[in-house]
């Protein structure tokens, strides 16, 4: 089975990916999936995440067939 990961704005040019699915394996909260797409590079500290269009955190638990986002911050004027 697998998770439907998907990146917005900037973060689709930070990570250079904006949808791909990736294997269960190994995989349980968001930021699991954060390091499954993003390797190295840090999640920012302002990093915005959902999992199946609900605001989660990092420490959120996911499961197969799930979706999570990666957004950037959203400031308003």
């Amino acid at each position: 089975m697998a998770i439907k990961v998907k990146c917005f704005a900037s973060m689709r040019e930070y990570l250079d990916l904006s949808e791909r699915e990736i294997g269960i394996d190994g995989i349980s909260t968001v930021a699991d999936v954060w390091r499954a797409v993003a390797g190295d590079k840090p999640m920012p500290d302002n990093t915005l995440c959902a999992v199946n269009q609900s605001q989660a955190n990092a420490a959120f638990s996911v499961s197969s067939g799930d979706e999570v986002a990666f957004f950037p911050p959203v400031t308003g004027g």
